[in-house]
């Protein structure tokens, strides 16, 4: 049989670094995975049952937060099962799956964040035009953009390479990113080109309108009094933290796939755990603590449960 055609099962390189203490680590990722889920939940919990929460802003923030589980969920479980297996092995087509989930759910945050940053921007430049522009309607359109659009870009890339030839069998990762390009005998131009346009139209685009909105905010509230220029902060910073943490670990991980470099497989493995971890646990804390009013039912929801004395706000 043609060894192009030959590769039925995928391994995963990054065991034998860390073989000796995948006990250790499978208990570790398994208290941060419930971290994530239990901190996440939480908040969306919280925006649920609170109608002072059903606001766009909110709604925006529930998503992102929906969106860090299901992301998790995405790479977590397997994992965790790979450290107490024997052989960590994959199909390609389960694999092709974790990339375009990984993907689809990665690139909806840069325009759930643009939804949001829209949002602000409306509600602090045109105050007497927010009611009438985030509608229901509007809010509904935002959310299914931000995860239809993305899936539609990200089938083509995974479609495309279901079709390619293989020609090597070991995945240099810990899970199925941009990492399948490199099992490929060669990349179509097809997947080079839409590609390029992928990052473009999911990620460039939607910071550059990010990073614009933001400064027509920032402006618009300097020139504006002591009150305004406090909602602006308390609203827009969690946002900004929220972006900044999120566009650079994805600089990175699109570096590794246009960027043909030998990086150190220790490197590869830290660089990765970041990824997967640093964004769905900042999430919640930073819009739990940043966050006034829903800070505040946090509060209640905790001295209630006689888990924490009550945080400041």
């Amino acid at each position: 049989m043609d060894e192009e055609s030959n590769v039925t099962y995928l391994t995963l390189d990054w065991y034998t670094e860390i073989n000796k203490y995948r006990y250790v680590f499978f208990f570790v990722m398994f208290t941060l995975y419930i971290l994530i889920i239990c901190t996440n939940s939480t908040i969306l919990y919280l925006i649920w049952i609170h109608k002072n929460l059903h606001e766009p802003m909110y709604i925006f923030i529930a998503a992102l937060l929906l969106n860090s589980v299901l992301y998790s969920t995405t790479i977590y479980p397997k994992l965790l099962i790979d450290f107490l297996s024997e052989k960590q092995v994959t199909t390609y087509s389960v694999c092709l799956f974790q990339f375009f989930m990984f993907y689809t759910l990665g690139c909806s945050e840069f325009l759930l964040l643009a939804a949001m940053a829209y949002d602000r921007y409306v509600a602090i430049c045109k105050p007497l035009e927010y009611q009438t522009i985030m509608r229901k309607t509007t809010v509904g359109i935002f959310l299914v953009v931000a995860w239809f659009v993305p899936a539609c870009h990200i089938a083509v890339q995974a479609i495309a390479s279901a079709e390619a030839k293989l020609c090597d069998s070991n995945i240099k990762g810990i899970f199925c990113n941009n990492a399948v390009y490199t099992l490929q005998c060669e990349r179509s131009r097809l997947i080079t080109i839409f590609g390029v346009f992928l990052l473009i139209d999911l990620a460039v685009l939607p910071m550059l309108f990010i990073v614009y909105t933001y400064t027509k905010i920032f402006i618009v509230s300097h020139r504006s009094c002591k009150e305004i220029r406090k909602k602006t902060a308390e609203t827009c910073l969690p946002h900004m933290l929220v972006l900044i943490s999120y566009s650079m670990f994805f600089v990175y991980d699109i570096s590794i796939a246009r960027v043909k470099s030998d990086f150190p497989k220790t490197t590869r493995i830290i660089m990765t755990l970041q990824i997967m971890l640093y964004q769905p646990l900042l999430n919640p804390f930073i819009y739990g603590l940043k966050m006034k009013d829903i800070s505040k039912h946090l509060n209640k929801l905790l001295s209630q449960a006689k888990i924490i004395p009550c945080i400041k706000t």
